[in-house]
């Protein structure tokens, strides 16, 4: 993947769910958003809550999760959680771009 470039989950613009077991056990039903890199060899995933009519739980991305991405052996996909803050603040803030840049597009 070239650096900082973000490539659409499914190329038909459908709308991507996954489940996700949560700490406390329970699981959450969460729309892909995109996936992404911030100019390094790690991709982040960027995960929408969603209800089970399929409307978003948060106010649009305002609850938006963001984990660690890679695909192991099989090419299984697996998410990782963001060790630190310091890591936590860049994938936030490259995150926070690519929505600006989404918007910005959507205006022209």
């Amino acid at each position: 993947m070239a650096k900082d470039e973000v490539f659409p989950v499914d190329e038909n613009d459908d709308d991507v769910v996954v489940t996700i077991s949560l700490d406390d056990g329970t699981e959450m039903t969460c729309e892909i958003l995109t996936i992404f890199d911030c100019g390094g060899d790690q991709d982040y995933i960027a995960l929408l809550p969603i209800a089970e009519n399929g409307k978003p739980l948060g106010d649009e991305c305002d609850e938006a999760f963001i984990y660690r991405y890679f695909e192991n052996e099989d090419g299984t996909p697996v998410l990782d959680n963001i060790a630190t803050d310091e890591e936590y603040e860049m994938v936030s803030d490259r995150f926070d771009e690519l929505l600006d840049e989404a918007e910005f597009d959507e205006m022209d």
